[in-house]
């Protein structure tokens, strides 16, 4: 008889999650309290870039997936894994998702399972308020009665080459035998494992990899921003810096950073070491700085550009490329899109947007949506490119935009300024 894995949350993690246990030979059950999201999966409708329809429908008809708001199918399990949000709130972590999933899980906790923690969070978030929940819930000890472990995500939405199953999975437990469990658990789903040496650990790790990421966002932002004021090309500047084989990795400038871990993850860091240490993390604090200070930034550069063809941003209609907060993805979760666009309705701009991939976005009442034509591109005073979707007739914009803004250095041309 197959085991039976619970996915609590059929997002952008939890969903693959689901569809790799799936093809591992698993009986399934996707939860999620939103039911247009369960309802869609139950007619094999996908809702996010990584799954597809017919994926989700193949799924289906092995007879082992039930997408379910029921709590009580939730019974049975032999591992569950917590893939909720974990957003900020006024600067704080807000794990009151991850506390109800456990409150939820630990009526139906019994001993021998597995209970796994996905969601990105501060370290000693697994061990110092899963374990209780599931305590006071069910009775039963961590690392005795059932195995307790955390498996950070590193989903990248659109990624063709990094899928899920090829991603190297970091895995955890609070001892060794939930390590084990956890472990045999993702080594059915993925190609690599990596065990840490505790829950800790591996919570730091995806805050390290994120936090990373974000500061060496910041640092081309900044010197950027500089190199454009003294005529240097940052762009080149970059370019020939990685002929370096070793020692140098590229990071590339843009309008500002988005999704879910780079506009919040670092701040867990900062949140975490005031509340225990009394301190910050400087370069989390600097990052975050210039990060968010990138959308205003566009926003600066194309009324500087408006001026400079004796136009205001006032009243002209501004053309924007992509809203999604990275390229091929329907993604727009903490997009700097959103900050570009509402500083130039503040400034009295005629918002157009074109988007391929996005369907709803939060700004669609206050902006016009388009499909992009040669006199759709014409009418507009600026085209600002944010996000540089693969499937865009770049061609067509370059030939009968007037004056193009680039924020992501995908187009050439005398009509064209770049970040």
């Amino acid at each position: 008889m197959s085991q039976r894995v619970v996915v609590i949350g059929q997002g952008y993690v939890g969903l693959p999650v689901s569809m790799a246990a799936i093809k591992a030979g698993f009986d399934v059950v996707g939860f999620d309290l939103d039911k247009r999201k369960i309802d869609g999966l139950a007619d094999g409708l996908t809702h996010i870039d990584d799954v597809t329809d017919d994926d989700v429908k193949a799924a289906l008809a092995t007879g082992r997936f039930l997408p379910s708001t029921e709590p009580r199918h939730i019974a049975g399990f032999d591992y569950v894994v917590i893939t909720v949000p974990t957003p900020l709130r006024e600067g704080a972590p807000d794990i009151s998702f991850i506390e109800s999933a456990a409150e939820l899980i630990s009526r139906f906790l019994r001993p021998g399972a597995t209970v796994i923690l996905e969601s990105t969070t501060y370290p000693g978030t697994t061990e110092a308020v899963v374990a209780p929940l599931l305590e006071v819930g069910s009775g039963l000890k961590a690392g005795t009665d059932y195995h307790l472990g955390f498996s950070p995500e590193r989903i990248d939405p659109g990624n063709e080459t990094w899928t899920f199953e090829k991603t190297p999975k970091i895995v955890s437990g609070m001892n060794e035998a939930s390590l084990e469990s956890v472990q045999n658990f993702y080594d059915q789903l993925v190609e690599t494992t990596v065990p840490a040496k505790g829950t800790r650990e591996a919570e730091m790790a995806k805050l390290l990899e994120n936090t990373f990421r974000h500061v060496n966002i910041a640092l081309v932002n900044e010197l950027a921003i500089n190199a454009r004021l003294l005529d240097i090309d940052m762009w080149d500047v970059i370019k020939t810096a990685s002929s370096k084989p070793f020692g140098f990795m590229p990071f590339y400038p843009g309008p500002g950073v988005g999704g879910h871990c780079l506009p919040i993850d670092p701040s867990y860091l900062n949140w975490q070491f005031e509340r225990e240490l009394g301190t910050v993390s400087r370069f989390v604090k600097i990052a975050n700085d210039i990060n968010n200070g990138m959308p205003a930034h566009v926003v600066n550069r194309v009324q500087r550009g408006l001026n400079d063809r004796r136009k205001a941003v006032n009243g002209s209609q501004i053309l924007v490329l992509g809203v999604a907060y990275k390229k091929n993805s329907a993604d727009a979760r903490e997009t700097p899109a959103t900050g570009v666009i509402n500083g130039l309705l503040a400034l009295g701009a005629d918002v157009h947007i074109h988007d391929p991939h996005v369907v709803n976005y939060e700004l669609d009442e206050l902006t016009t949506r388009v499909e992009l034509s040669a006199d759709e591109i014409s009418a507009a005073d600026a085209v600002v490119l944010i996000t540089d979707h693969d499937d865009v007739d770049y061609t067509l914009v370059t030939e009968h935009a007037g004056y193009i803004f680039d924020a992501r250095k995908r187009l050439d041309g005398g009509n064209v300024e770049s970040i």
